[in-house]
């Protein structure tokens, strides 16, 4: 109730609505905190009737007119949810659907439960309750066990129903919901149908709501996924540089992203040498030749090539001093029971000394936070990702701290591997800064040979 309050409170451009059971104390608890409508949920298939209700169909036909009829006394607007409907009985599912409508209930969301709806049956299903009640305003609620969700969705949409109900990043109970992103780009480019989302922020809030949910977004996820607009090997990348269309349905820019080219044993020559201008490195052709061939024989070890490791390979190759424009001078970490995580840290920014200090929920993320404090008074800089993993056992294991960071448009990967897991944590974070820093500092010869 507190969260739904504070929602409510921000007097947001939408209508608030809050779930509840065909119980009048969920429907009195929703009116507490000033919600707009409810989603009225009470269930439709025998087997939920009988085993969950333990009640009979009138039973339950009695609970619908009387919750729907005393919530719209009550001011609410009421979106009607017959639980479970998809392996319900279509003539009972029609009957009580009857019934919410004649108690007043403004819209019917049929919920595919357990996700067992096919894109057949989902059209199928909805197209038939369309025909039955032509002037009624449909939604749809699917669920993702069977990783069809969106796909339900879609075909729903496509009976005649106006509304859906989405997540984002696809989360929900079990294997989740419909996915927001998912659903809106399909829309929009697969079905020329354009909604009121700014697709253009769907990145950002996919990255938010992930960080606050602590629920991590699979890497080949579709629309955020951080696979998802990165190409590595060699017959793509050499195609997407001539023209993106040829392996990208999705323009990246559309939903906040950026296309990236990355260094792996399955890369390319000519995506390495697009890789390595982007951070202003112009290696000849023999160059370019070792740098390809010891990026393939790291990635053959089963190794990630991370931006910063593709940049000291190239540095190394072409005998270029490697510039750091930040190095760490000092670091002290304060943390412990009753006490707030603080960091302080000292930076040798291009020839500047920085200090900043900054708290965090730990000691990493203080340390980081620190960091980025002190290197925005000349970059801003953001974290986007912070995967670590232990690379040894025992106390005294060592860690592997992977970041993705951005700078603008840009963005670049970077390890930092220490038995102290601040310090690779702290080095990979500067490693990758060091990065996007030291960007186009070259001139580009006019002769590549």
């Amino acid at each position: 109730m507190e969260a739904i309050k504070l929602i409510a409170k921000e007097n947001l451009r939408a209508e608030i609505c809050s779930f509840a059971r065909g119980v009048k104390g969920d429907i009195d608890a929703a009116l507490k905190c000033d919600v707009d409508s409810i989603f009225l949920v009470i269930p439709a298939s025998d087997t939920h009737i009988k085993y969950k209700l333990r009640k009979t169909r009138e039973e339950v036909l009695r609970l619908v007119e009387e919750c729907v009829e005393y919530a719209k006394d009550h001011g609410l607007i009421v979106e009607f949810g017959p639980e479970d409907a998809t392996r319900s009985d279509m003539s009972f599912l029609k009957e009580i659907i009857r019934t919410s409508l004649s108690a007043g209930a403004d819209r019917v969301t049929p919920p595919d439960t357990v996700g067992i709806l096919t894109p057949e049956r989902s059209y199928e299903f909805f197209s038939e309750l369309k025909k039955e009640f032509p002037n009624v305003l449909f939604g749809v609620h699917c669920h993702d066990d069977f990783g069809l969700a969106v796909a339900n969705t879609l075909a729903a949409l496509r009976a005649g129903v106006e509304e859906a109900h989405v997540t984002v990043n696809g989360l929900g109970e079990r294997a989740g919901n419909a996915a927001l992103e998912e659903v809106v780009v399909s829309l929009r480019l697969q079905y020329g149908v354009n909604t009121s989302i700014k697709t253009e922020l769907l990145y950002d809030t996919s990255l938010l709501v992930s960080r606050l949910t602590g629920v991590p977004v699979q890497p080949n996820k579709a629309i955020v996924g951080e696979n998802a607009f990165i190409h590595e090997s060699g017959i793509h990348t050499h195609a997407i540089l001539i023209e993106p269309s040829t392996y990208e349905s999705i323009p990246p820019e559309i939903v906040g992203r950026t296309r990236r080219l990355v260094a792996g044993k399955h890369a390319g020559s000519h995506g390495i040498k697009a890789a390595l201008e982007e951070m202003g490195l112009y290696p000849t052709d023999d160059q370019l030749k070792e740098i390809f061939q010891r990026v393939k024989e790291i990635g053959d070890k089963g190794k990630r090539i991370t931006d910063a490791d593709l940049k000291a390979i190239a540095e190394a190759v072409m005998g270029i001093p490697s510039i750091q424009p930040i190095k760490l001078e000092e670091l002290t970490v304060v943390t412990g029971n009753h006490v707030t995580p603080t960091a302080s840290v000292k930076l040798n920014v291009n020839g500047k000394l920085l200090i900043e200090a900054a708290t965090g929920v730990g000691p990493v993320d203080a340390a980081m936070n620190a960091i980025r404090k002190a290197v925005s008074v000349i970059e801003p800089i953001r974290l986007e990702e912070y995967h670590v993993k232990a690379i040894t056992g025992g106390t005294d294991a060592v860690v592997e701290v992977m970041v993705r960071l951005r700078k603008g448009d840009r963005i670049v990967t970077s390890m930092g591997v220490h038995e102290d897991i601040v310090m690779a944590s702290v080095n990979a974070m500067i490693s990758g800064m060091n990065v996007l820093m030291s960007n186009n500092r070259l001139t580009k010869p006019e002769s590549n040979g």
